[in-house]
């Protein structure tokens, strides 16, 4: 029996986060384990009045691909591909897995190599987002190797995953709303502020985000949400960070992540585990070393690391920053084929401080 929730869901992603109209074009990305969702989501765009159109893929063609492929095969950059960034209107990914860490044994620069290749897809998909004229979630469908990396039961994990969601609220978009609303006062007071200088036992570490723009997450682009975050000034992150979780990237996980900063870049970088996929991921291209984003997780519903960016990063009381790309509409200015988002946990001895003032202490705004 499929769960009701995921029809809720459904609803949500297609008429709120995605805001689907009547004659648009709209692709549902997913694997065919997330069967259930995308048929749920399918319908929903189809009642919507919009023209839906699935990718649905296998879980084992990646690692095939990435192993097997010759060099001109990982450099190939499908016209299919140019073509869909420009015409669709819309895209629905959803992530599910049958092995988390089925890329485990891929040659880091072969994964560098592809994702290079790949960078103007990204490039172009971001630029269209930045200017409105493509829209964009991505979300959680609930699986027993998911469940199993955030130490979980799969009904557990389905629990956690819908009520991150809000769905078991009678109405969670009206709950969505709220949230925008309270994290619209924290958008608003970081936009007057220029110089951000956090302080803890694992950051000292100075961003600069004067006359960028703070974005509201609040489940537009990805669901669940609860983040507000910006481009940071690309020539000012100086300091030093080590990441309190693991960083996985690509079924691959690089645990004590530690990075230095000089005038915007990566100087020095080390990790307890998976240090040459680190290494290969910021020498992937010129912009990997700079930092894309900079944001504070707001949603203090999440409080346990799973091993899943969708929720870490939106743990409530942390930062993460992501290397690489930026989102053209916080003003950031770095093109990258990376974007790989860290946590820093800022819930215990941490502070931010803006312009000479504290803003915030131990995981909460002081505003």
């Amino acid at each position: 029996m499929t769960d009701p929730r995921l029809a809720k869901l459904a609803q949500v992603l297609v008429h709120y986060s995605l805001d689907v109209r009547p004659g648009q074009l709209v692709r549902i990305d997913g694997p065919a384990m997330a069967a259930p969702l995308i048929t749920a989501a399918y319908r929903e765009v189809l009642a919507a009045g919009a023209h839906a159109y699935t990718n649905v893929s296998l879980d084992a063609l990646q690692e095939i691909f990435l192993k097997q492929a010759t060099d001109e095969q990982l450099r190939f950059l499908s016209p299919v591909s140019e073509f869909e960034v420009e015409r669709i209107d819309a895209q629905l990914g959803i992530w599910a897995h049958y092995n988390t860490r089925s890329l485990t044994g891929v040659d880091p620069k072969r994964q560098a190599a592809r994702r290079e290749a790949t960078r103007p897809i990204l490039q172009r998909f971001f630029d269209r987002a930045g200017k409105g004229e493509l829209r964009w979630v991505g979300t959680q469908y609930p699986t027993n190797a998911d469940a199993q990396d955030a130490e979980m039961s799969l009904s557990e994990y389905e629990d956690f995953v819908f009520g991150a969601g809000l769905l078991d609220d009678p109405d969670p978009v009206t709950s969505w709303q709220k949230v925008r609303d309270e994290q619209a006062k924290i958008v608003r007071f970081l936009e007057t502020k220029d110089k951000l200088w956090l302080t803890g036992p694992n950051i000292e570490l100075t961003v600069r985000a004067g006359g960028r723009r703070w974005i509201n997450a609040a489940g537009e682009h990805n669901f669940p949400d609860g983040e507000v975050f910006t481009g940071p000034v690309e020539t000012a992150t100086s300091g030093r960070v080590t990441f309190s979780f693991p960083a996985i990237y690509g079924g691959r996980e690089v645990d004590g992540v530690t990075l230095t900063f000089a005038e915007g870049r990566v100087v020095e970088a080390s990790a307890k585990k998976g240090e040459d996929l680190l290494r290969a991921m910021l020498d992937l291209d010129a912009g990997a070393r700079i930092l894309g984003e900079f944001a504070f997780g707001t949603n203090y519903g999440i409080q346990k690391f799973t091993r899943n960016i969708l929720f870490d990063e939106k743990i409530g009381g942390t930062a993460h920053m992501a290397l690489g790309a930026a989102y053209p509409e916080t003003g950031g200015t770095n093109q990258s084929g990376l974007h790989w988002d860290m946590i820093c946990d800022l819930r215990s001895d941490s502070e931010v401080w803006a312009d000479g003032e504290v803003i915030y202490r131990n995981g909460t705004f002081l505003i």
